[in-house]
């Protein structure tokens, strides 16, 4: 089914925070079995000030054609409270920029409004089956929600829920990197560009039938409960966190979501695939003269169909910065 991807990617590459009410219900905060929420964001001369944090996270190249440098950074779209402060090295190379690109520039009102317009039920579309649709009810009660996600597709609700049961563990998508380095760039006066649009993003989420719908969210309920998809979720964010480019490029050896063909297919129709129209749009910007600082997802980054290597082969020099490559040492 073309809107699933397979399991424990949803909660990291293609969650819809955005879609999120920005203040939940207090009578939905007090509830005993709600999960915990995020804590206070730091105010902005807070965070600011904070900076550069110590510790840099994430993965980061130095891409460089036409006798200028550009970079590509790999992010992850849920985090913990204390990743939002980017440390020196990434800092310096958003600072040396004069185009920051993320997947969707959540921050532009028009980007939003298309977004959320594209979000909601379309006009004629079945209602879910009645089983079903009192499970959904029931998870976004226990999600403690309220009815921010009302008039949504069923689809992208549960995709919203399957990131929000992460915050048990820790992580939320209050805190995924690209919306804070988007405040930064934007706090920075840069100029910021998304390579996608929110109607590519929507469609990636959604079937083409209104049965593809009723599968999404069945499946995505299933994700909810299912320990081994949160643990592939976690482990993917500690592993960025801890910058560890080695086991990021294995995510295919050690995530077991990947066995048959139908996650592998959607694997590479909800990744694979929307990178060399990235590749190009990031190329375009930096061909025309830009300083460009592009901030994706992690996945987008790794194996012979990431940005790296898609970027390679159209001629840049790549050098990983973050980690630091190690030299092979020269034979004797």
């Amino acid at each position: 089914m073309r809107g699933a991807l397979s399991r424990g990617l949803r909660a990291l590459l293609l969650s819809l925070p955005m879609l999120l009410p920005a203040v939940m219900p207090a009578a939905a905060q007090a509830e005993a079995l709600c999960p915990p929420q995020a804590e206070p964001a730091p105010s902005q001369a807070q965070w600011l000030d904070a900076m550069p944090g110590p510790t840099d996270r994430g993965l980061l190249w130095r891409v460089e054609k036409d006798e200028h440098v550009s970079w590509l950074y790999a992010t992850v779209h849920v985090g913990r409270r204390d990743w939002i402060v980017p440390g020196a090295t990434v800092l310096s190379a958003l600072a040396s920029a004069d185009r920051v690109a993320f997947e969707l520039d959540l921050l532009d009102p028009g980007v939003l409004q298309r977004l959320q317009r594209a979000a909601r039920v379309p006009p004629g579309q079945p209602p879910l089956p009645p089983d079903l649709a009192a499970r959904l009810d029931q998870a976004l009660s226990e999600a403690c929600v309220g009815r921010g996600l009302d008039g949504l597709r069923p689809e992208l609700q549960v995709i919203t829920l399957v990131s929000l049961s992460l915050r048990r563990d820790g992580l939320d998508p209050v805190w995924g990197i690209d919306g804070w380095l988007a405040r930064l760039a934007h706090a920075r006066r840069q100029t910021v560009v998304s390579l996608e649009t929110p109607e590519q993003q929507i469609a990636l989420l959604t079937g083409r039938r209104p049965q593809d719908g009723v599968e999404a969210v069945r499946r995505g309920l299933a994700e909810i409960g299912d320990p081994a998809s949160r643990r592939v979720a976690l482990r993917l964010a500690e592993l960025w966190a801890g910058s560890d480019a080695a086991a990021l490029e294995d995510f295919a050896q050690w995530c077991d979501c990947l066995g048959s063909e139908a996650e592998r297919e959607a694997h590479r129709v909800g990744v694979e695939a929307r990178n060399p129209a990235m590749a190009e749009r990031i190329a375009t910007l930096h061909q025309r003269g830009s300083r460009v600082f592009a901030a994706v997802g992690a996945l987008h980054m790794v194996g012979p169909q990431g940005l790296p290597a898609l970027l390679a082969r159209r001629g840049f020099r790549v050098e990983r910065v973050l980690p630091a490559e190690v030299p092979v040492p020269a034979r004797q």
